[in-house]
Formats: C-alpha cells, structure tokens, sequence
C-alpha cells in the first residue's frame, strides 16, 4: 500500500504527531497562564482534554522516532487497530472540549460582557487557548482520517 501523509513511522507521521503535541501544549500554556480559568468547568475540561492529548501524541511520535530510526513498518492490523481507537477518542475529547470553551468564551465576551468592565477577565488568552485547541483538533482530525484508511486498507 502507499504510504499516506501521516502515516505511522513516516517523517509526516512524526511532523503530525510533534505539531499535535505543540499546539496542545501551547493551549495548555495559554490557558493556565490566565488568571481565573479554574473558575470555568470548560477551560479545565479544555486542560485535561490536551493533557491527555499531549501524552498520546508525544507517545506515538517517540514510537515513530523509533520505527524510523530502526527502519520498521507500523502497518499492521493490531497497531493500526489502536492507533485509529486512540486517534478518535483523543479526537472526540478534544472537539467537545474546544467546543465547550468556545462557548464558554463566547457567552462571557459576547453575552454577559465580562470581559470589559469591574470583572476584567483575561478572554483574548482565553480565546486564543481554544483557538490552539481546535488547530490541535484539526491535526488529530487528519491522522485519524489517515489512519482509518490505513486501518480499511491493512
């Protein structure tokens, strides 16, 4: 089969899976960087969900690092099968939890204004937290697609 952009123990794998990793670790950076998010459910929603992101994309890139360096071929059924599982689970999280931040972030900025006035709250870091958050989603979305094919085609 032709390998796929993406693919496991591929350099587009590995540059997929490390840009998963940044910009989940960059929505986490933002966000905890803000005064006041523990106060909303959804910002730590938003944490765990990239938390958990960080972890399985830093997991899979390290293994692509090791296929690639050993030259070894990640395409069989059983690791494709737990790819795709971790791809959509991690995939699913993280939509819900751009999602929810998102309106979240919009309720507060757009709705009830708090973002200007006495209760001042750091919304640009906000927004630009769940803004790495679906770039993350988008990544994830790719490699799950990616690996779906793989999965259909092994």
């Amino acid at each position: 089969m032709k390998d796929l952009f993406g693919s496991p123990g591929t350099v587009s794998g590995l540059l997929l899976r490390v840009g998963q990793c940044l910009f989940a670790a960059g929505s986490i950076g933002v966000m905890v960087s803000s005064l006041g998010f523990s106060n909303f459910t959804a910002y730590c929603y938003l944490i765990a969900s990239m938390g958990l992101q960080v972890l399985w994309s830093f997991g899979l890139a390290c293994l692509d690092i090791y296929a690639l360096r050993i030259k070894k071929d990640l395409h069989n059924s059983v690791l494709v099968s737990l790819f795709v599982v971790g791809d959509w689970v991690t995939a699913t999280l993280s939509l819900a939890a751009a999602c929810s931040s998102a309106g979240i972030a919009v309720l507060y900025s757009k709705d009830l204004k708090f973002c200007t006035g006495a209760t001042h709250l750091p919304c640009d870091r906000f927004e630009l937290s769940i803004a790495l958050a679906f770039i993350t989603w988008f990544l994830i979305a790719m490699s799950s697609h990616v690996m779906f094919w793989i999965l259909a085609s092994v």
